[in-house]
């Protein structure tokens, strides 16, 4: 049976109604929602430490930006205030406390100077462009592009000071020019007298690197850069500078070292110049020229890589650096400078504080002459190794000191034996004992006893001199006896006469020191310095009248026309008469001839003078003069120890034998004024010659009876 299947439906999806649709309206976007917070990691020690710090950097930051704020409101205040104060440009470039000398030689050369020189104003738009871009180049390279601190030139100079193990401001400062001058400025602190010992420690103290100084440059070197154009800056640096070798500012350096002025110098006088301003003592070229050279040869470097020599200018600067001037280089006068420094009143000398003109009388060339001659005999007859000093001085008949050389070394301020050392005399004292003998009736060809003598002396015992050799000569001569520089007769005469006389003579002839009291007066045991004995010795020479040493002839104040004073002459009242002073010219002149000063004789010249030894050989002197000029030399050791095989006769006469030739080159021979003695006549026996009896020549009945009581002279 079959059964049939019932017939599949078709398989129709649902039609959906054809329905009218609305428009869909624009539905609010959803929110996005957050996403769920991931769930906290860590201990919660971890997230205790993370919301500190956090706490404590919102702090920090809080602190710091107001921190700063604060500061940047106290420096702009700060600037503000150094801003006010800055006075003009033109009182800035010049604000020395004290003054300077400056000295010109007899014939109006300048050729010393004392306390800080100002040379006069200069400013960067005249001003040599070599020597501009040359305190540029080593000074501040971006000295035109920063606003008066250079943080990169900080860091680098404390990094630089730490590296070599010192403070981070000592040393390195990394100070730009602006600064610089507000160091040179002290930031407008001024020099007070009363506060400071002295303008050096006031400069000192505003030169001090310490970390506060450098906190208040920067405010008032902001107020210089604001107040002023960089190249006012510049000017005022380049006034205010100290150069060394007491020079203020680069005119004065200029003049010192080149004799030329700072609008003229030229790459190489340039980069020397900027190359003192890292220490100007030490650099100095005066000081030490080669030392001085290789430093500018670094700033030659130095401009040239910052693009401001061209090669050839390069080349030249470096091939031929800097020399000093020929009056610079000389450096004379060192001894006579500071003795005028001493002798002049303070107030327009050491602690002027004006700008003093000196018109001295000092000569360049009978200075070089006088230091040529010691240099020659030191080199050739003194021992290598010996500390002996010397002194000397070359002055006219009227006191008008001509040179002088204060020891071997020349060093200003140094000691100055030719004025500062006080020794004993010895014989060199001899020639006033016998002014007051001829004064007194005395003549040369009296006769006096060269034989052993004691004289008791109250309070000191007896007292016995001896000659230097230790023998004696029996009767001589007045004239033998000094030229022979012997010891007994001159006490003899000086006792005969008293010692009064002899000592109101020599305070008379200008040596007014302490002098002694007891016999040995006579022998030169009083003190002097070779000055005052070269002066008392002019004083011979010009006819018995006193002498004052003098320096000075003019002297005035910078742009004044008019001297403060002057001096023409150092003649002072007459002490002997003229044919005395002669006859004692005469007398001198035969030491020369015939005695102890052989070695100081001049060929074709006549002169005279005296050597003087002093016990133990502690002291050599020889001081003489011709017609035209006195010199005097003084041989010792500075602790007052014996010289080695020295006498008056020996180096000292050398010594002033040189220095005359020298001085009296190209001069005309001029006879001595001197008178010479007649000589008393022989009485002739008429019988057979017997031995010949000393005579005596005419002397003052008085004198020849106390000579013949007292010491038994015929």
């Amino acid at each position: 049976m079959s059964s049939a299947k019932p017939p599949r439906k078709k398989l129709v999806a649902p039609q959906r109604a054809q329905t009218k649709q609305k428009p869909a309206t624009r539905k609010a976007p959803a929110r996005k929602r957050k996403p769920a917070r991931a769930p906290r990691r860590g201990n919660p020690v971890t997230r205790f430490f993370r919301a500190a710090l956090s706490f404590l950097w919102r702090i920090i930051w809080g602190v710091a930006w107001r921190g700063a704020a604060m500061v940047g409101l106290i420096l702009a205040l700060a600037t503000f205030y150094f801003y006010s104060t800055l006075p003009p440009l033109a009182d800035m470039l010049d604000d020395r406390a004290q003054g300077s000398v400056t000295m010109m030689d007899r014939h109006g050369e300048v050729f010393a100077w004392r306390g800080e020189t100002f040379g006069g104003v200069i400013t960067a738009s005249t001003v040599s462009p070599h020597l501009k871009n040359a305190i540029v180049a080593t000074e501040d390279r971006r000295f035109y592009r920063h606003f008066g601190v250079s943080p990169r030139g900080i860091a680098g100079a404390i990094r630089a000071n730490l590296s070599e193990g010192r403070g981070a401001f000592s040393g390195a400062g990394g100070s730009t020019i602006t600064q610089q001058v507000a160091k040179l400025l002290c930031l407008g602190v001024p020099y007070d007298p009363e506060t400071w010992e002295s303008e050096a420690d006031y400069e000192s103290d505003c030169r001090r690197g310490t970390l506060w100084r450098k906190i208040k440059e920067l405010p008032y070197a902001f107020a210089l850069e604001a107040k002023f154009s960089k190249n006012d800056i510049l000017t005022i640096y380049m006034n205010r500078a100290f150069l060394g070798a007491g020079a203020r500012g680069f005119e004065a350096a200029a003049q010192r070292y080149f004799s030329r002025s700072a609008n003229e110098v030229g790459p190489a006088e340039g980069a020397m110049l900027a190359g003192l301003l890292v220490a100007p003592s030490y650099y100095a070229p005066t000081r030490n020229l080669e030392r001085a050279q290789q430093r500018a040869a670094v700033v030659v470097e130095l401009m040239h890589d910052q693009g401001y020599l061209d090669a050839h200018e390069y080349a030249e600067a470096r091939d031929h650096p800097a020399t000093l001037s020929e009056r610079a280089e000389e450096q004379q006068g060192i001894a006579f400078a500071d003795w005028l420094m001493l002798e002049s009143p303070a107030y327009l000398a050491r602690e002027t504080t004006e700008d003093v003109i000196m018109r001295t009388t000092f000569d360049p060339r009978l200075q070089a002459a006088t230091e040529t001659a010691v240099s020659e005999v030191f080199a050739n007859k003194v021992r290598d190794g010996s500390e002996a000093e010397v002194a000397v001085v070359v002055m006219s008949a009227d006191g008008a000191v001509r040179a002088m050389v204060g020891g071997r070394e020349a060093q200003v301020g140094g000691f100055n034996r030719a004025v500062q050392a006080v020794r004993q005399t010895g014989s060199a004292f001899k020639p006033f004992l016998f002014a007051a003998a001829l004064e007194n009736g005395f003549q040369p060809f009296d006769i006096v006893e060269d034989a052993p003598l004691t004289i008791n002396t109250p309070g000191s015992g007896p007292w016995s001199p001896r000659n230097y050799d230790g023998e004696f000569r029996g009767f001589v001569t007045m004239s033998e006896a000094l030229a022979e520089s012997l010891n007994t007769p001159a006490v003899r005469i000086s006792e005969a006469m008293g010692r009064d006389r002899v000592r109101e003579v020599a305070n008379a002839f200008g040596l007014r020191s302490d002098l002694a009291e007891g016999p040995a007066l006579a022998l030169g045991a009083s003190e002097s310095n070779l000055l005052d004995m070269t002066a008392a010795y002019a004083g011979i020479l010009n006819g018995g009248s006193a002498v004052r040493a003098y320096g000075i002839e003019e002297l005035k104040l910078l742009g004044d026309s008019t001297p403060l004073f002057g001096v023409s002459s150092g003649i002072g009242e007459r002490v002997i008469s003229e044919t005395s002073a002669q006859m004692l010219t005469w007398m001198m002149s035969r030491v020369l001839e015939d005695g102890t000063g052989r070695r100081a004789r001049l060929p074709e010249r006549q002169a005279a003078g005296k050597t003087g030894t002093t016990q133990a050989a502690r002291d050599a002197w020889f001081i003489g003069f011709t017609a035209d000029y006195v010199a005097g030399v003084w041989m010792g050791n500075d602790d007052n120890t014996p010289l080695t095989g020295v006498t008056g006769g020996g180096l000292p006469a050398e010594i002033w034998h040189e220095t005359m030739l020298r001085v009296h080159e190209n001069l005309p021979i001029r006879p001595l004024p001197m008178t010479a003695p007649e000589r008393p006549r022989q009485v002739e026996e008429p019988r057979a010659p017997a031995p010949q009896q000393p005579r005596t020549a005419p002397l003052d009945d008085a004198i020849r009876g106390i000579l013949g009581t007292l010491f038994g002279g015929n």
